[in-house]
């Protein structure tokens, strides 16, 4: 090889040799079961089809029925500000307008949402005060929007008393017109929802803050309608940005932003990755706006799912184990890189597939199995489980 590739040969023995390092593999869906590289089924719980729509081939096949109706293109060959702005686009955001009772943008995924928005709003007479736990792609926007001027500053993981000193000194700083709080309300790794309430009191308190919430793991999963945490804490209308994704507990692709009408024309205006980037299919937008309509009724498979989720908690507690989670994500820290591998390996042995997080993606030494429910999993496979999560981790695997 070059002196060139040994660079990034070197890298990569450095990423192998402390446990790190990351590759594809053959999957083969089936239904809740996943089959890895032509091997036994195995329960998939590492999967974000928190309420089992995308496994759902009724839904599938009933969807199929209206798509032959409709006739929906599966190219839009073009951004939606050129030729690619089809009615699904304008009955989808309608739709969700409807339901959060305020405007709504599309973007292609809820990556692109969050790297664009930021840097759209943000200004050199702007701080961004975000937690520390936010996702990647939270991170991603802030650093674009430094490149703007503006200051980013992240507080200790829900520290409330924290960020209320970080918004008074900014508050009284003459030369900061605005402070943007970032948060996810369900947080992606941790699986700790965010006390909306207690953030909206401390936006009340100045003029100069907007609240911006990702609720990617919480659409679809949390809210008597499944509009999230926003919904469920009851304040839509004092948030912001209300940022998601349609990837996860919808089944489908894309993301969007519920705010004020004229925060979103200005995005259409300033917002990068909305310009330059190709829309979406069609139908890909017309798949996304029908299993709106069925989730929204999707309640006793949201109670469901909140009771999967305790069940396993408490399971944890009772071995000891930490466990921050109050969703359908759920954390089983390890710590070391190696044991954590060989857990996920162990449970994959028993036919469970989980998942073992390592950093860059939480933080070093907080490796983890990363569990993630789906409403799909049976009682018995759900006992079955927790049973088999004793033996490996409660066997101080």
């Amino acid at each position: 090889m070059s002196e060139l590739l040994n660079h990034y040969a070197d890298k990569l023995s450095a990423l192998k040799s402390c446990h790190n390092h990351r590759q594809f593999q053959a999957l083969h869906h089936r239904g809740r079961f996943i089959c890895v590289n032509d091997g036994k089924p195995l329960l998939n719980l590492a999967s974000n089809d928190y309420l089992g729509i995308a496994q759902d081939r009724q839904l599938y096949e009933e969807f199929l029925d209206v798509l032959h109706e409709q006739h929906q293109p599966f190219g839009s060959s073009s951004s939606r500000l050129l030729t690619g702005n089809f009615d699904s686009f304008e009955r989808l955001e309608a739709q969700m307008a409807s339901l959060f009772g305020r405007p709504c943008l599309l973007f292609n995924s809820g990556y692109h949402a969050n790297i664009g928005i930021l840097p759209a709003i943000c200004d050199a007479k702007t701080v961004i005060l975000a937690d520390k736990l936010v996702h990647a792609s939270i991170i991603d926007g802030m650093r674009l929007a430094a490149q703007n001027g503006t200051k980013t500053v992240r507080y200790q993981h829900q520290n409330f008393d924290q960020l209320k000193l970080l918004i008074e000194k900014y508050h009284a700083d003459d030369s900061v017109e605005r402070i943007v709080i970032a948060t996810e309300s369900i947080f992606s790794m941790d699986g700790d929802v965010t006390d909306l309430v207690k953030l909206v009191s401390l936006k009340s308190a100045s003029q100069k803050v907007m609240l911006y919430v990702d609720e990617a793991h919480a659409i679809g999963a949390r809210g008597v309608r499944g509009l999230g945490c926003a919904e469920g804490y009851g304040v839509i209308e004092q948030i912001d940005f209300i940022v998601g994704a349609f990837g996860k507990a919808m089944g489908s692709v894309g993301g969007y932003c519920i705010c004020h009408e004229v925060l979103r024309d200005y995005l259409i205006n300033t917002m990068r990755p909305l310009i330059f980037s190709t829309a979406l299919a069609p139908v890909n937008m017309a798949w996304t706006a029908f299993v709106l309509e069925k989730i929204v009724n999707m309640t006793q498979a949201r109670l469901r799912l909140a009771a999967m989720s305790d069940q396993l908690s408490q399971a944890l507690i009772a071995m000891r184990l930490s466990c921050p989670s109050a969703s359908q994500i759920v954390p089983v820290i390890l710590g070391e890189n190696a044991r954590t591998l060989k857990a996920a390996d162990a449970l994959k042995q028993q036919g469970y597939y989980v998942l073992a997080v390592r950093p860059p993606t939480v933080p070093k030494g907080q490796s983890r199995l990363r569990i993630c429910l789906t409403e799909a999993i049976s009682d018995d496979e759900m006992a079955g489980f927790i049973q088999a999560l004793q033996r490996v981790v409660g066997g101080g695997v």
